[in-house]
């Protein structure tokens, strides 16, 4: 939500796991993607449907996402859709690189990260933080 004035000029279809984020950020509208980890695989099943069917409803150009393993379905998903995907690494992360953040680099056409000296010639780059 912290990146919506970033998208002020776009047609946005917001996503999150978090049931009353997007209210409470001013946003009218967002879909609810149940959340998972490794531990709940039925969970993985019905999140991997849930955004499928947004990032198919949706006919978006691009996704971007912030994080977390539905962050990561949602761009292997839109790659596969013919996407351009960008990964935002969480401004939570500034020791390293969220798992998700390390395993996205074959997906992700560009990959961000908020902490200068985590950046890398090869990705993730870095463009400035949110906060």
């Amino acid at each position: 939500m912290l990146l919506r004035e970033a998208f002020a000029d776009c047609e946005v279809v917001y996503a999150t796991t978090l049931s009353g984020l997007a209210e409470r950020s001013g946003v009218d509208e967002a879909t609810i993607i149940p959340d998972f980890n490794a531990q709940k695989p039925v969970k993985t099943l019905l999140s991997l449907w849930s955004i499928f069917q947004l990032v198919l409803r949706s006919r978006a150009d691009a996704i971007v996402s912030t994080g977390a393993a539905p962050g990561f379905v949602a761009l292997a998903v839109g790659r596969l859709m013919g996407k351009h995907t960008i990964w935002i690494d969480s401004i939570a992360n500034s020791e390293r690189l969220s798992m998700s953040g390390s395993m996205i680099r074959r997906i992700a056409h560009l990959r961000l990260t908020q902490w200068e000296h985590l950046a890398r010639p090869e990705g993730p780059l870095y463009a400035g933080a949110v906060l």
